[in-house]
This record gives structure tokens, sequence and C-alpha cells, in this order.
């Protein structure tokens, strides 16, 4: 399953490299045909650049979504929970050795 993860997400990022290739392509066609300035072609692949951010984060976001849909199909919990509940136990065990100190004459 964390093959199938990591195949799509460089799958993902290998899309968007070509992407951005792409988008360079393009910029230099549309300066060529539109006879844009250096300024308008410069600005046009800021928005360029913008956009394929934006894909890139939103692309992250997905693969952080589906990674966790995955963590709990298969019955797993994460970090976080996992870091919460050891919290939970050693106050407990603090609970119980503090009552077990009460209830022992002995001591």
């Amino acid at each position: 399953m964390v093959d199938l993860l990591e195949k799509m997400m460089l799958s993902g990022l290998g899309a968007l490299a070509l992407s951005k290739t792409r988008g360079e392509e393009l910029l230099a066609e549309l300066r060529e045909k539109y006879r844009l300035s250096e300024d308008e072609g410069r600005v046009l692949l800021e928005k360029l650049q913008g956009m394929a951010q934006q894909g890139k984060n939103t692309l992250a976001d997905s693969a952080e979504n589906e990674v966790k849909k995955a963590i709990r199909a298969a019955g797993m919990v994460t970090r976080e929970e996992y870091e919460l509940l050891e919290q939970r136990v050693a106050g407990l065990e603090l609970r119980l050795s503090a009552l077990a100190e009460v209830d022992d004459p002995e001591e």
C-alpha cells in the first residue's frame, strides 16, 4: 500500500515538473505569437508559476488525505493519536501509583 501511495506522489510531482516545462514552452509561444514584451512575459510566467504552486499544494493535501484514509482502513492510528494515548496512559499510571501509595499501610 505504501508503494502505491509513493508511486502516486511521484507521478503527481512528475506531472507538475512537466507542467512547468510545458508552461515555459507555452510562454515562449505566446510571447512570439502575441509579441509580448519582456515585462508582460515575466508577469505571465509568474502567474503560471503561481498556478503550478497551487496545483502542487493541492496535490500535497490530496496525498496527505489519501494516506490518512489508508491508515484508517488498515486499522492503524496516527502519530498524534498514539502520542495522546501515550500521555493518557502515563497520567493514569501516575494516578494509580499515587493511589497505591495511599492504600499501602506499610509505607
